[in-house]
């Protein structure tokens, strides 16, 4: 009597195994089936706008160059690092931190191959850059640094500015958005709307340098006389959208 009732039990345990084993394992769909479908979202409008703001350019970055050419690496290394050390200490004595920050640029030593590919030379190339907001600082330092010559310039947005014009397009943009969602909304005869999702991105544009005063640039070399070179800022705008859906009710 015993060894039966103990087979009942080991029969029942198994079946009680094999399904919890079979709940465990059963296909996602039937699982899903048995909860409730989340509603869809009803009277849902996908909407943008934009703001933008016209600023003038308050940051300059000049770019002194100079290059050199000889038999030897080391000695175009020692030519142009000699260039580059006399460029630095006279920028240096006007510099100021947010007006005229000095900072080097690339500095290369490149092999020059002949028509048999066989290196026959070295070509190198050394970079200065001045770079702030007070223009005529920049541009009289450059004029003193008789080593080197203007490779380029030019023009952008100071940190400061930045934030302050995209806060400004910022704010026109989320008026806009607002307005238009109203406007949408009370076209379709709903009462009011609320709020689901929204994105906001930013990005500036500068209008490009005139081409007289680039090639102006770049002609200005240590054989000119110490005048500064004349530089003109362009302007930027700031265009800030915010895009995202609202919800009529």
């Amino acid at each position: 009597m015993t060894s039966a009732i103990q087979k009942v039990k080991n029969r029942n345990a198994r079946l009680i195994t094999l399904a919890l084993l079979a709940a465990a394992f059963a296909p996602a769909g039937a699982k899903a089936q048995s909860q409730p479908a989340a509603p869809v979202p009803q009277n849902v409008f996908h909407l943008s706008a934009a703001g933008q703001v016209e600023v003038v350019q308050d940051m300059l970055t000049l770019s002194l160059t100079t290059t050199h050419e000889g038999s030897d690496a080391a000695g175009v290394q020692s030519e142009l690092r000699k260039a580059l050390d006399a460029a630095l200490a006279e920028a240096k004595k006007t510099a100021q931190t947010g007006d005229m920050d000095v900072r080097t640029g690339t500095f290369s030593v490149n092999p020059r191959y002949g028509k048999e590919g066989q290196i026959n030379g070295w070509r190198g190339r050394a970079e200065l850059l001045l770079e702030g907001r007070d223009f005529p600082r920049i541009t009289q330092a450059a004029a003193r640094a008789t080593t080197m010559s203007i490779g380029s310039v030019a023009f952008g947005l100071s940190r400061e500015q930045r934030a302050k014009v995209q806060s400004e397009a910022q704010a026109q943009a989320i008026d806009r958005f607002k307005a238009r969602a109203a406007e949408i909304t009370k076209a379709f005869g709903f009462a009011g709307y609320g709020l689901r999702e929204v994105t906001i991105d930013s990005n500036d544009a500068g209008f490009p340098i005139p081409r007289p005063m680039a090639m102006e640039a770049r002609a200005f070399s240590k054989a000119a006389d110490a005048a500064p070179v004349s530089v003109e800022p362009g302007k930027s705008v700031v265009q800030v959208n915010v895009s995202g859906s609202v919800q009529a009710h």
